[in-house]
């Protein structure tokens, strides 16, 4: 067997156990794991925010008639703040398994496939001289990760589309072969109808091309600089994906900016750091040193992506981290997924190292009781899923 196809599978079949272990107390039932209780059952996974959210726009595509006649208390306009690619992937899926599966299988299957797209991102740019095992780290790191790819939740298909789009703009950069360009703007284009923050790729993308053209005027003139990068002009499909959307809720909310009358769902602020203001509605909370080294960590793998002179990835990083110094929520960690997998691969020589795989165990215990207590508390009040299938 190829070595490619035989790394596919392994990760595959990784991806699926891990999934499966956490889902298995639940399944069980068990009143009793490591002092946690499962009692509920298999619908605590159902249940878990925010999939129920995404089977409601799946179930009316935003039709505020559709959305009254579902058994929840949140108004139409609060589902404006949550973009479509996830619901239409559920959609389709749906006749043959239901809504409620369909929400879990293609969360697993969006993991699958960005855990392939890691795999294949750090071999192919020889990033790491052990990319199964680094993949491996991918699918467990951060803790919160591997909460949202278990339960319903957009973030494995976003940061699918996120890898991909940033994969192709290096294999651009390699070859200087437009068909890659192109297919870099239409993975943005996606990433963007799947979560608000796709933009971020679009800013991102757009510092990152104006600072090689800074540095190419120094050589040549600016006409021949800027004639030189329209090559770059596909990434503009990533706005218009935010167009599209936002044309969408004009025919379904009668409003082009519904986004921005959703609700407390924006949490955006300034100055910066309100996250550490307890008066802030989604903070609440004095305990946030987490969120210290959460930041550290990310701006630190932003300066090593740059040192390393991967700066399509380190231009993201730290486009989005600025970006997130806005964002005044305590689940800072779950807004700051789309940039670990890079973040992963700046600490590469520390997390393949031998001392890194003798804590791993220990820390995988750890990861898992995380995720387990969290899963069990974050929990829509649904009582009766019927509606939802």
């Amino acid at each position: 067997m190829h070595k490619t196809i035989k790394d596919l599978l392994i990760i595959t079949t990784f991806t699926l156990i891990s999934i499966f272990l956490i889902w298995l107390p639940h399944l069980l039932a068990l009143p009793n794991l490591w002092g946690l209780s499962f009692k509920e059952g298999f619908s605590t996974i159902y249940r878990n925010f925010d999939g129920l959210e995404y089977v409601v726009i799946a179930k009316s595509f935003y039709d505020p008639q559709i959305i009254a006649t579902l058994p929840q208390s949140l108004p139409a306009n609060y589902f404006a703040s949550h973009f479509p690619g996830y619901s239409i992937l559920i959609a389709i899926f749906a006749p043959f398994l239901g809504y409620l599966k369909s929400m879990l299988v293609v969360s697993i299957l969006s993991t699958v496939l960005a855990a392939w797209a890691f795999y294949f991102l750090v071999r192919d740019f020889r990033l790491t001289a052990y990319p199964l095992f680094l993949t491996f780290v991918f699918l467990i790191l951060p803790a919160r990760w591997l909460i949202v790819h278990s339960v319903g939740s957009s973030e494995p298909t976003f940061i699918f589309l996120i890898i991909t789009a940033i994969y192709f703009v290096m294999k651009f950069e390699h070859t200087q072969k437009f068909l890659f360009m192109f297919s870099a703007g239409a993975m943005g284009a996606l990433a963007q109808i799947t979560r608000p923050p796709g933009i971020l790729l679009f800013v991102a993308s757009l510092l990152y091309v104006h600072w090689k053209l800074y540095l190419q005027t120094k050589v040549i003139s600016f006409q021949k600089a800027w004639l030189d990068h329209l090559k770059y002009s596909s990434l503009i499909l990533i706005p218009i994906g935010l167009l599209a959307i936002f044309i969408w809720y004009s025919f379904t909310y009668q409003d082009f900016w519904a986004y921005f009358k959703s609700g407390d769902n924006i949490h955006l602020t300034f100055p910066p750091f309100q996250v550490f203001n307890i008066n802030q509605f989604w903070v609440g909370d004095i305990w946030l040193e987490d969120i210290v080294y959460i930041f550290i960590l990310g701006f630190l793998g932003g300066v090593m992506l740059w040192k390393q002179k991967l700066y399509p990835m380190a231009f993201f990083v730290l486009t989005y981290l600025a970006a997130a110094t806005l964002i005044a929520h305590r689940d800072i960690s779950r807004y700051l997924l789309p940039v670990t997998p890079f973040v992963i691969i700046a600490f590469e020589k520390i997390l393949t190292s031998k001392e890194f795989k003798i804590i791993l165990p220990i820390i995988i215990l750890a990861i898992y009781l995380y995720a387990q207590n969290f899963i069990l508390q974050n929990i829509a009040p649904i009582p009766n899923l019927e509606f939802f299938n």
